[in-house]
């Protein structure tokens, strides 16, 4: 089981775009998911998750007030938002899913809490 992640490109700073992520063949409206992000010689990070109900969410330091997750469970589909990008956000982007098994509140955000993962979309920011 596979996950997959869209809407990564090339943008310009101060610019926008929304990743989605979808998991064919699976559920995915009853998994807490994450977005984490890995960048040319740095070590895989956090960026954002979300609870299976999307009551719940955290955020990365580093990209709190500029990005937004959320999650449309009738479509299945988990997305972020990432608005006033900047150079340093550049890095390949994943999205990762731990089946919430009744904890649908719980908000996983270690990269070993997640069973599933996706082959990630680059995110490039540049002028």
């Amino acid at each position: 089981l596979q996950l997959v992640e869209s809407g990564g490109g090339l943008v310009q700073p101060g610019g926008s775009l929304r990743l989605s992520c979808a998991g064919p063949g699976f559920d995915l409206s009853g998994c807490a998911t994450g977005w984490f992000r890995q960048a040319p010689g740095k070590e895989r990070e956090a960026v954002s998750s979300i609870s299976a109900t999307g009551r719940s969410t955290n955020y990365a330091d580093s990209v709190k007030g500029r990005f937004t997750i959320s999650r449309d469970n009738a479509k299945r589909l988990v997305y972020l938002e990432m608005n006033s990008l900047q150079p340093e956000d550049t890095a390949v982007y994943y999205c990762a899913a731990m089946p919430a098994l009744g904890r649908a509140s719980y908000v996983p955000v270690r990269q070993e809490q997640y069973h599933y993962w996706g082959q990630g979309t680059q995110v490039t920011v540049s002028s």
